[in-house]
């Protein structure tokens, strides 16, 4: 290991025997070295001071980066990570890469959906599509992203109340995980290892620090990621999820017999659905009207992703 690579080891914070680990274990064990490293992330999250009472104007996208960047041990942890994944090649890049899960661990009839809420120019609110879930007492998961956050501020409060509802990780500013600038579908990757650690961990952050709870999951912006980035999430206790089933609701204005044909025929024990609650003016509410009594026939029954294991292809 280079004089360089020990100096910012050191410079990082870490106890003499942790320092010494490290040093010993990094070229032989990389394994270890994730575990030591999230030992001491554990350790510096559990002594972090949690903000209880914030304005809205404060967990804006534009305005949290600015807050976090004043926490020691928000800068430390990214430290620590830019450290270990600067020179780590991205690895295979898609949807279903090495370190993302994709389905259920059940052999039962159970299907869990997750919706996305994607902000930007894509900042609307399905409010029929949630009714209908609240009516027919459907647990989902949602995926919310900081941006979306912002322009939908009371309403996602009142969803994060809501026990039927699960809410997870979509990422800071709605941008696909990637620590080179990848693209996907036409939306520009985040460019390097310290903007996918803000990508992730500050949406973790703005979360907990609006509902009090941390999420567990992350979905990368188009569900498209790299490898490196699916090791950083775990390294950030965040499991990164992709789908086992695409409904197509994405592709604007999709029939909702086409989005209920392809849920239906894909459908297994411990799928994972992935659709969308941030096009009212598209169809999904009218396809799920069709894909519930649809699987409530062949005696499926529904959950949130926190209720299972998950597991990868």
């Amino acid at each position: 290991m280079s004089s360089f690579r020990k100096a910012k080891i050191v410079s990082l914070g870490l106890n003499l025997p942790m320092q010494k680990n490290l040093l010993l274990k990094t070229s032989t064990n990389p394994l270890y070295v994730l575990v030591l490293f999230w030992l001491n992330f554990s350790q510096m999250a559990n002594s972090q001071n949690i903000v209880t009472m914030l304005s809205r104007k404060q967990v804006e996208n534009k305005n949290i980066l600015e807050m976090l960047y004043k926490d020691s041990a928000y800068v430390q942890k990214k430290r620590l990570v830019n450290t270990l994944f600067a020179h780590t090649s991205p690895g295979q890049w898609g949807e279903f890469v090495k370190g993302v899960d994709e389905e259920l661990v059940t052999q039962k009839k159970i299907i869990a959906f997750t919706f996305d809420a994607c902000g930007n120019k894509s900042n609307k609110y399905n409010n029929e599509l949630i009714d209908y879930l609240r009516k027919e007492k459907i647990p989902a998961t949602l995926f919310v992203s900081g941006a979306w956050i912002d322009d939908n501020y009371n309403t996602f409060l009142e969803l994060s109340r809501d026990t039927l509802f699960e809410i997870e990780n979509h990422g800071l500013n709605h941008q696909p995980c990637s620590v080179n600038g990848e693209s996907e579908y036409g939306i520009k990757g985040t460019p390097n290892v310290p903007d996918a650690f803000d990508e992730i961990e500050a949406n973790e952050r703005k979360i907990e620090l609006l509902t009090g709870r941390r999420p567990l999951f992350y979905r990368s912006a188009t569900a498209f990621t790299d490898e490196a980035c699916a090791r950083i999430a775990k390294l950030l206790n965040v499991t990164i999820v992709s789908f086992d089933i695409l409904s197509g609701d994405a592709m604007p204005f999709a029939p909702a017999q086409s989005i209920v044909n392809n849920v239906i025929k894909n459908a297994k024990p411990g799928a994972i659905v992935i659709m969308h609650f941030n096009h009212p003016e598209w169809f999904a509410c009218d396809a799920m009207m069709g894909i519930i009594p649809s699987f409530r026939k062949k005696g499926y029954t529904f959950t949130r992703l926190k209720d299972y294991p998950l597991k990868s292809r």
